[in-house]
């Protein structure tokens, strides 16, 4: 069984900083891409970006600039660092992996439970 949880939601003021956390573990045997989605209220949910394990990372152009993903492969954990946040950041941001089981050959995505990010103006 897997499990991803996040922290480090909050509600911060426009122009402030937050760094979200997301930790997997289970029975993992490798762990490929990790990121971070974020949605809205009757809004679909929007790839933020997301990080290779190599390190090769890409985002949404909403955030270039500003967010940084980085990870820990020791420790299966992926960082979604905010800077310059903006009230339209404000969302729900649920962390993702896509990753293979000691028991399993195929490589599946799994989901954080979301954590509230709140910008206000």
């Amino acid at each position: 069984q897997v499990q991803l949880v996040e922290s480090g939601g909050g509600l911060v003021q426009a122009g402030g900083s937050l760094r979200l956390s997301c930790a997997a573990s289970g029975n993992i045997f490798s762990i490929n891409t990790m990121g971070w989605y974020r949605q809205t209220p009757g809004k679909q949910r929007e790839l933020v970006g997301r990080i290779t394990r190599g390190g090769i990372t890409n985002y949404v152009d909403s955030v270039k600039g500003r967010f940084t993903i980085s990870r820990d492969n020791a420790k299966n954990t992926v960082y979604l660092q905010m800077d310059s946040l903006k009230p339209e950041d404000t969302a729900v941001y649920y962390c993702y992996a896509v990753l293979t089981l000691y028991s399993e050959s195929i490589y599946t995505t799994y989901w954080g439970q979301g954590t509230q990010v709140t910008v206000s103006s």
